[in-house]
């Protein structure tokens, strides 16, 4: 079914009302986009008919147009039923039996990407001759297991020196834990960090300064966007303009900046397998493993909710296939 670009005034209204409870909610801003792009081409596939007026039927004919004819992986379907099961249950309140009766499609089980030492090595190698701090970031990720989104948003407090550890504030199911700060990346850190105190200055001076805080926090503490602990460590060189407050501040370093440059070091460096930022998490879970760290340590580094999912890891402590030696080689 061809699609438009518009919709009419009454979806724009509701559109508008998923935005507040996604704020609401506090979900981010990654989340807000993707949601109301979903729910925008839901209302847009169903002729513009209002959301209430719709129900299982409708629901289930989009889903299955996603997968047919447009042949999107069961998380990206996933992903789309999420954003209309919000829509229903948190914006319009409807209790409908029939949300209930939706079963999410099967992702297929998918043993992660490692990447060798001397293919971590290799990567890291051509890395390094990207701008900074990119190059950091990415031993950064190998170094300590972070997410990409955890990397970039580390923020100067959350360093601690002395003890050499990293605390990952609300990470994936909004849990806080600790990783380790390499000693091999120290005083790279502690060089981004002077670069770091040298642009919070001049933001000061210009009247830029401001990093961003969820609502909460902002209401609880209103000086703390100025001060320095709360000074995102990877910070953009240039200021831009936050799309939610409309103030202009110094955000992040894109994390789309960070995924191309592992993409092209590993082009460059002649590994083959597909490799991304999250490779070298899976990379780091492996490798903990091998030098003989127990199951438990890995599942606390790695933030991870449930055993089984760091059990995934231990496929490499076995040679070969399952650690079965083939018949060939007792011939």
């Amino acid at each position: 079914m061809a699609q438009e670009n518009t919709t009419t005034p009454s979806a724009k209204k509701l559109l508008d009302r998923v935005r507040e409870k996604i704020r609401y909610k506090h979900y981010s801003l990654s989340t807000e986009k993707t949601y109301i792009s979903w729910i925008k081409h839901y209302i847009i596939f169903n002729d513009k008919r209002h959301p209430v007026d719709m129900g299982a039927v409708e629901v289930e004919r989009f889903l299955t147009y996603l997968a047919n004819e447009r042949h999107v992986s069961s998380s990206t379907q996933n992903q789309a039923l999420s954003a209309i099961l919000f829509l229903y249950r948190d914006v319009l309140t409807l209790e409908l039996p029939w949300l209930d009766g939706f079963d999410r499609s099967k992702k297929p089980k998918r043993l992660p990407v490692v990447l060798t030492p001397l293919e971590v090595q290799a990567l890291l190698r051509e890395s390094s001759s990207a701008p900074e701090p990119v190059g950091l970031i990415v031993r950064l990720l190998y170094g300590t297991g972070m997410r990409l989104m955890e990397a970039v948003r580390l923020r100067v407090k959350d360093v601690e020196f002395t003890r050499q550890e990293i605390i990952v504030r609300d990470g994936k199911g909004g849990k806080d834990r600790i990783t380790m700060l390499p000693d091999s990346l120290l005083e790279a850190m502690h060089r981004q960090l002077a670069i770091r105190r040298e642009w919070h200055d001049e933001d000061i001076r210009s009247g830029k300064v401001g990093a961003w805080l969820p609502d909460a926090l902002a209401v609880k503490y209103p000086n703390a966007p100025r001060e320095w602990g709360w000074q995102y460590i990877f910070a953009a060189r240039k200021y831009s303009i936050d799309p939610r407050s409309q103030v202009e501040r110094r955000h992040h370093v894109d994390e789309k900046q960070v995924q191309r440059y592992v993409k092209k070091a590993a082009l460059a460096a002649g590994i083959v397998k597909p490799t991304s930022p999250h490779t070298l998490r899976h990379s780091f879970a492996t490798h903990i493993l091998q030098a003989g760290y127990d199951i438990r340590t890995a599942q606390e580094l790695l933030g991870h909710s449930d055993v089984s999912t760091t059990m995934i890891y231990t496929h490499v402590l076995n040679k070969g296939g399952k650690g079965v030696i083939s018949p060939l080689d007792n011939l």
